[in-house]
């Protein structure tokens, strides 16, 4: 899954690189790049991104710097998924993680722009995967980080922010260490040290290039602006200066922040005359003090509701908000209207701005038309996160809670930071860094450790070896009877017992053999299946029931099996049955029969259970274009050289590799009503249900992928088998000991 999405976020990235040339250059980007020689600390923008621009514009110019911002986008997303597999993240569910920041279309437009955002993400990334790739972090990785804090204000001045969720965590990530105050201590000075050590050199560096201690040359315009939207001025101590900054605009009929900020504001000749001894900037300042003081929840209020338009499910602009057009991929070059722009390109890219039509146009419309990562995921990402940090559910013991705490906080505050001034979608980037992964995490520990495993090698695999030869040890070379049951069972010596003793030993007039694969138990379900006449086979070490069926497969398949037919060990499907599954196959009419509980009768236990059969039916049918109501019913029969025939990779969650995988083939498939029953004794070892649903999903679409997109090899053509006559062989169908 992650290799699709690199495959899909890298072709993006070859058409943005493709379609604007030699990059996008927003306002911002001028100032960059006149400011990356001189690094003057008290321009608009902090200089941070200056020391990385300067190195890459005089390597590859402006095209280079794009190319360089784009493969960080990959790394990013690369970055992203190994630090959630270190948390034990599912790998289906790390790749999720990933995907916002490889796929989004913003993403890739903002990559595409000289502007600071893609250093800012990487610096994002590099503090998580300090604090929380290596366990919890001393005083050194505490200290390193608050280094990279530093960094981070150093490149965007909202930076500033994270120091917050940063000692939060160290604080909370020690919270079981309580008799190691010291340590504690340490880890937080040790944060607060570095990130105050960069902070007081840009201060110094400020202060001996202008004079005066500051850290940034912006005015408060964009305070200006978020005050201006709410503030009532007949309610406000105003003074002949400040009154001057009231709009004119009653309040209800506000401009947005954006007008006020850099219309306005920008404006030389606005507000006109000021009193004497007094400064634009001054008065603004003073007048937006006076509306936070005397209309702080209107301000807070304000700021909130932008805060929220991060989480709309589509991407939306008001009126009053940063035009969303800014940062979509447009089909003519943005800001051509700017002779800065002009000269920028011509002089640092080595070529006049322009657009190549095509690949923009297949831009514009993935953007426009979804290419892009919901608010609302992003939402549920968050109380997911949110969730885990409280400690619901399995979190409690996950020892993942301060895991999550850290990028939720983070990108919590980095938002609600940047809409305390303006909304702009821009500011909302963070956001697909910190909050999937935040929601990955928190998920994980909701749920529990996956159940998922490895895929198996080709068969037989040295566990299947094993199994052979001990087998044949105990049995010699086994001649099974026509039709094989086999049943995987691991840890089932509490209903095993049953489900042999009621198994019929003949079905449609042919001797019925039983063969129990143990999977590794740990209790004696081997010595109670052969106590009930059934050959056992022992593998060593449990993999899964996909892993034993397979094993069990190719045994009776070995053994002169013409047909097989399989059931579960814990007595939920109806050995009475077994005439019915077999007759279609018998009768020539189908290769694979299987039953169904949707056709048949079901006595369900988990509405999520019941709800997962329906909807992977569906997604199973739409895979496949073939009407499929139940893929996970155990209780099947088939021909014993297809069951052998199909590729079978996955030790759990076989049923819909091994259903999809015959369909693929080309064999005859029936679904049946049939019966199924609670659990007669024991518990399932299928895990949570949100966990082996997803896992579930994951082998149907990759089994899909491998048999129907990559399809290789033969497809299965059996002649129709006549009905197979009685076998005059005694004892192995009759429950009596197999010879040595």
């Amino acid at each position: 899954m992650l290799a699709i999405f690199l495959v899909a976020g890298l072709a993006l990235r070859v058409l943005a690189a493709i379609a604007y040339r030699p990059s996008i250059i927003y306002t911002d980007s001028v100032q960059y790049l006149k400011n990356m020689e001189e690094l003057k600390p008290d321009q608009l923008n902090p200089i941070g991104y200056d020391f990385v621009l300067r190195p890459l514009v005089d390597l590859g110019g402006l095209t280079g710097v794009v190319i360089v911002q784009h493969l960080a986008g990959l790394g990013i997303g690369i970055a992203i998924y190994a630090l959630a597999r270190r948390l034990g993240v599912y790998r289906w569910l790390a790749a999720l993680a990933a995907a916002p920041i490889l796929l989004d279309a913003y993403q890739v437009q903002i990559e595409q722009n000289i502007m600071a955002e893609t250093t800012f993400d990487v610096l994002l990334v590099a503090i998580l995967w300090i604090l929380l790739g290596w366990g919890k972090p001393g005083w050194k990785r505490a200290g390193l980080a608050g280094l990279l804090l530093g960094a981070a204000f150093a490149v965007r001045t909202i930076g500033l922010t994270l120091i917050v969720p940063v000692l939060l965590y160290l604080v909370v990530v020690g919270s079981a260490w309580r008799h190691r105050r010291t340590q504690l201590v340490l880890r937080t000075g040790a944060a607060l040290a570095g990130f105050a050590l960069v902070l007081v050199a840009y201060a110094g560096n400020f202060h001996s290039e202008t004079g005066r201690w500051a850290i940034s040359g912006a005015e408060n315009q964009v305070l200006y602006g978020r005050t201006a939207v709410v503030a009532d001025c007949a309610k406000l101590p105003l003074n002949e200066g400040t009154r001057l900054f009231c709009p004119k605009e009653p309040l209800g009929q506000r401009l947005g922040v954006d007008k006020y900020a850099h219309n306005h504001y920008g404006d030389p000749n606005w507000p006109g005359p000021l009193p004497p001894g007094t400064t634009k900037q001054q008065l603004a300042e003073e007048f937006s003090g006076l509306v936070i003081r005397h209309q702080p929840f209107d301000v807070a209020w304000a700021a909130f509701k932008d805060f929220l338009k991060g989480f709309a499910p589509t991407r939306t602009t008001s009126p009053d908000d940063v035009p969303l057009e800014r940062w979509q991929f447009q089909l003519t070059y943005p800001n051509l209207d700017d002779p800065d722009t002009v000269e920028a390109s011509q002089r640092w890219g080595g070529m006049p701005p322009h657009v190549n039509h095509d690949p923009a146009a297949i831009l514009r419309a993935y953007q426009l038309n979804g290419g892009y990562t919901s608010g609302l995921a992003l939402g549920i990402a968050v109380l997911i996160a949110l969730a885990a940090v409280a400690g619901l559910g399995r979190a409690r013991k996950s020892g993942l809670r301060s895991a999550a705490l850290l990028p939720v906080a983070g990108g919590l505050i980095l938002l609600l930071g940047s809409a305390a001034f303006e909304f702009s979608w821009r500011y909302q980037l963070p956001g697909l860094v910190l909050f999937p992964l935040a929601g990955a995490i928190g998920l994980r520990a909701l749920l529990g450790a996956d159940q998922g495993r490895p895929a198996m090698a080709n068969y037989p695999d040295k566990v299947d070896s094993e199994a052979l030869e001990d087998f044949r040890e105990r049995h010699g070379e086994p001649a099974f009877a026509p039709l094989v049951v086999v049943i995987a069972a691991y840890n089932e010596a509490g209903g095993i017992g049953p489900v042999l003793a009621n198994m019929p030993k003949t079905c449609a007039g042919l001797p019925v053999d039983v063969l129990v694969v143990v999977d590794g138990a740990e209790d004696n379900t081997a010595e109670i299946a052969a106590a009930q006449g059934a050959y056992v086979c022992i593998a060593p070490s449990n993999r899964g029931q996909g892993a034993a069926l397979r094993l069990g497969y190719h045994l009776a398949g070995q053994g002169g099996a013409q047909y097989v037919a399989t059931t579960d060990a814990d007595g939920q499907y109806d050995n009475d049955e077994l005439d019915a599954l077999l007759k279609p196959i018998l009768d020539g009419q189908a290769d694979f029969v299987t039953g169904s509980r949707r056709l048949g009768e079901e006595d369900a236990d988990s509405r999520l259970r019941w709800l997962g059969v329906r909807v992977f039916a569906v997604l199973a049918s739409v895979l496949t274009r073939r009407k499929l109501t139940d893929t996970s019913f155990g209780f099947r029969a088939m021909r014993a050289e297809l069951a052998c025939s199909v590729t079978l990779r996955e030790p759990q969650y076989q049923s819909s590799e091994l259903l999809l995988g015959v369909l693929a083939s080309g064999a005859r498939v029936v679904e049946l009503p049939m019966t199924m029953r609670r659990r007669g004794d024991g518990t399932s070892k299928k895990g949570p249900g949100v966990v082996y649903g997803a896992n579930y999903a994951r082998v149907m679409t990759t089994t899909w992928l491998r048999e129907y997109v990559l399809a290789r090899g033969n497809k299965f053509r059996p002649a129709p088998a006549p009905r197979t006559a009685p076998s005059a062989r005694t004892g192995l169908g009759s429950g009596a000991p197999p010879p040595e």
